[in-house]
């Protein structure tokens, strides 16, 4: 009798489930994340106890390295560079009113000050994945709400760099001149590149016609643009997902996004489910029934707060009132970085165990419910976004390139 491999089981369970569930929320109406995730919380510990979640965690980056890698090749460069005021201003903004409500509410309960601004990091992010995906399923990430999302959730990923060594310097770490100028220049590195091309108008991939030719290749070459480019702002101390998605504004300025999407969107769609699945098995099911009343009413508490806050934000930038709790809605959740934030409050003792697992367990349910409150979200507001929508054409600059499958044609 032949010996089954133990890998085959696991694989044909968690496809299946996927599928089940993604069928399900389909006919709901409900984008495939919330799937992904509750057939993480089905497969980890917590339920069949069939995957390892650190295999999975590392699996995951590759999927958010190739989602904002696709992202970067369908975002409209001259508009996201026009969009900084709203990027810029807008996050500062929300990251300070976030740290403000904290030390409030900690000030209230006795917290150190250390702790306070450490959770009003942790909730000023949200989730690139999750907003992404949410806007690439519903066509919605060219039109001016999904613009202002994308140029956000960009500057929050950057954002990230000056927290850490914040956190760092609370735990009394020492950090030295190159560990604080290595993001700085990687980051006046990558300003300064993507300036070059728009000035530039465009530039062109070597031995293009060679490898337009070869299947093979071509996925060998999309995938070393996307990951290199992830490694050389890794190695710079910023986010490697933020390097794939100047990876993809770099690609779309070769005009050479068809066989790349061709070629790698199987990939996207399988490590960005195993993402989604990590942070599922994060949810435990045994502390989160100990500690129900704790956690729903803070994670009830962080969707309104964030979404009003932020709604608040966008409408002092010039936004309407709809659009801006729409935007508000969409940046409720707290994003995948807030982990590594809160882990590394933990290891510097900014926040005890009990404190750690409260956050994981809300951070992964408003990542869970996002989708449902965003939905409900929209209905509330009536917003018809369709009118702001940023078409995307055939740019001077960029000649060539076509229309992204995110443009919106308006109805006669």
């Amino acid at each position: 009798m032949v010996a089954l491999d133990p890998i085959v089981p696991v694989i044909a369970i968690f496809t299946l489930v996927v599928l089940v569930l993604g069928v399900i929320l389909r006919y709901l109406g409900q984008p495939y994340v919330i799937a992904y995730i509750v057939a993480g919380l089905l497969l980890g510990a917590n339920g069949l106890g069939l995957s390892n979640d650190f295999i999975l965690s590392q699996l995951g980056t590759v999927g958010i390295i190739l989602l904002l890698f696709f992202i970067g090749m369908e975002v409209s460069l001259p508009r996201l560079v026009s969009n900084w005021r709203v990027a810029i201003v807008g996050t500062t903004l929300q990251i300070i009113l976030s740290v403000i409500l904290i030390v409030i509410l900690g000030t209230l309960l006795s917290w150190p000050l250390e702790r306070s601004i450490l959770f009003g990091f942790v909730i000023s992010l949200s989730s690139t994945a999750v907003v992404l995906k949410i806007l690439e399923d519903r066509n919605e990430l060219n039109t001016k709400v999904g613009q202002n999302m994308l140029g956000v959730l960009l500057v929050q990923d950057l954002a990230v760099i000056p927290m850490l060594i914040i956190l760092s310097m609370f735990g009394g770490k020492s950090l030295s001149g190159g560990e604080l100028a290595l993001p700085l220049i990687g980051t006046i590195l990558i300003i300064g590149t993507v300036s070059w091309i728009v000035k530039r108008g465009g530039i062109s991939l070597p031995f293009g016609e060679a490898i337009r030719q070869d299947h093979e290749t071509q996925v060998f070459v999309a995938l070393v643009i996307a990951f290199g480019f992830a490694l050389v702002t890794a190695l710079f101390g910023l986010s490697s997902a933020f390097g794939a998605f100047v990876a993809g504004i770099l690609v779309a300025a070769t005009r050479e996004t068809h066989w790349i999407h061709m070629n790698l969107n199987p990939f996207r769609i399988v490590f960005v489910a195993l993402f989604f699945v990590y942070i599922g098995m994060l949810i435990s099911i045994d502390f989160l029934l100990e500690n129900l009343l704790m956690i729903g009413v803070l994670t009830v508490a962080v969707f309104v707060v964030n979404t009003v806050a932020n709604a608040v934000i966008f409408r002092f930038l010039g936004d309407g009132w709809k659009e801006s709790f729409y935007s508000g809605a969409l940046l409720s959740q707290i994003g995948e970085f807030s982990f590594v934030l809160v882990s590394v409050g933990l290891h510097q003792g900014l926040v005890a165990e009990f404190g750690y697992n409260i956050t994981i367990s809300i951070i992964a349910l408003t990542l869970l419910l996002s989708p449902f409150w965003i939905y409900f979200m929209k209905r509330v507001t009536q917003a018809d976004f369709k009118k702001y929508t940023i078409p995307v054409i055939t740019l001077p600059d960029f000649p060539g390139r076509g229309k992204s499958k995110y443009s919106y044609k308006p109805k006669k």
